[in-house]
């Protein structure tokens, strides 16, 4: 009797292996799995210049931007055409959860929150941070403390949200889904300043002479960098794309990618 719950024990260890080791070899890479379909899903929220925005292109209404052409780079390195997934900011973490997208690169921070969730890519870009104000303010809007009681509006779900809250303590934040309409909040008065980052608050102020940067910003963090967000556990994909950023690193390629972007913003499309 001892004897066969000894045997019985053996076969149950050998089923539980069994099947781990079927189920590890029945979920395929996500890097091998992006290669057999032929192409590489990127979520984005094009509301971001010069990161991610609509322009029109040849009188076509397209997807441009420094990301845009980061994940163009990076589907080249994989041989897979780009396909881009349209959606809101709050949105573009949960796709990579939902299998919508294969990654997300859309002016994503990392975090040590986030990082629990997803991967993340090697920084491509270090944040920096820049307050906009109506012209006709920008001598009454010269500190945190001139904004106490005031309304700065902010995009949902961004490091900036989080920058906003916990530096301006005294003043109301606005979190608006789109930055579109938090600089449409901003010039009809509904809100005092808006807080972004500063290549997307230079594209803004191409398109709006009634708007300037505020002589302060928010202090960011060390870690504030923008990266690729992937489903947790992306092994090779991860490798890989590291392997495009540092090259485009290397070469001051994104820089290039910044300020290319920045000429189409006067015909940025909402």
């Amino acid at each position: 009797m001892k004897m066969k719950k000894i045997f019985l024990g053996a076969v149950s260890l050998l089923a539980v292996f069994s099947l781990a080791a079927c189920g590890s070899s029945s979920k395929k890479d996500s890097q091998a799995a992006i290669k057999e379909k032929g192409k590489l899903v990127v979520a984005v929220s094009p509301d971001y210049a010069p990161f991610e925005f609509k322009a029109l292109v040849n009188g076509k209404d397209t997807i441009v931007g420094a990301d845009i052409e980061l994940a163009k780079a990076i589907a080249k390195e994989l041989n897979v055409k780009l396909e881009l997934s349209s959606m809101s900011f709050d949105n573009v973490l949960s796709s990579l959860q939902t299998g919508k997208a294969d990654m997300a690169i859309s002016g994503l921070s990392y975090t040590k929150a986030r990082a629990k969730v997803y991967d993340f890519s090697k920084p491509y870009y270090e944040t920096e941070n820049a307050l906009l104000v109506k012209v006709s303010d920008v001598n009454t809007y010269t500190s945190v403390a001139s904004l106490s009681g005031k309304k700065v509006a902010v995009q949902k779900g961004t490091i900036e949200e989080g920058l906003s809250k916990d530096q301006l303590t005294k003043s109301n934040i606005i979190s608006l889904t789109a930055m579109g309409e938090a600089i449409n909040e901003l010039k009809s008065g509904q809100v005092q300043a808006v807080d972004l980052e500063k290549p997307v608050a230079e594209g803004y102020l191409t398109q709006n002479s009634d708007l300037a940067l505020a002589s302060f910003a928010l202090k960011t963090g060390d870690g504030d960098a923008k990266a690729v967000a992937m489903p947790k556990n992306s092994g090779e994909l991860k490798k890989t794309v590291d392997k495009v950023i540092k090259k485009l690193e290397k070469e001051g390629k994104y820089k290039d990618y910044i300020s290319d972007a920045a000429k189409l913003t006067g015909s940025q499309v909402d």
